[in-house]
């Protein structure tokens, strides 16, 4: 049996389906950020499936390499604005920063 085109978007479906669920029930800045990094990943897949299986062109791989880019860049920031809030705040709970009163 060869792997066809649904088993990359199964298993892309799925990857988003489980960081969607880790942003969603994560109270941690970590934790967001590591859903937000899975559904990258999970539009990274699909991205390359449909550019195996679709025109034969290179269009899915090269927008691949730009989320790839996006990610790096979201996870640097990301990273420097939650040592900022443990800087602040002496915890990375999303709940505590969303007062930010005073």
């Amino acid at each position: 049996m060869a792997i066809g085109l649904e088993h990359y978007l199964v298993v892309g479906a799925v990857l988003f389906a489980l960081g969607l669920v880790c942003c969603m029930a994560r109270r941690t800045a970590i934790g967001i950020l590591i859903g937000i990094e899975l559904i990258l990943n999970a539009a990274n897949i699909n991205l390359i499936a449909f550019d195996r299986f679709g025109t034969g062109r290179f269009d899915g791989q090269i927008f691949a390499v730009f989320v790839i880019i996006l990610a790096a860049c979201e996870a640097a920031i990301a990273l420097a604005i939650i040592i900022g809030m443990f800087m602040n705040f002496g915890t990375i709970d999303t709940d505590v920063a969303d007062k930010l009163e005073g």
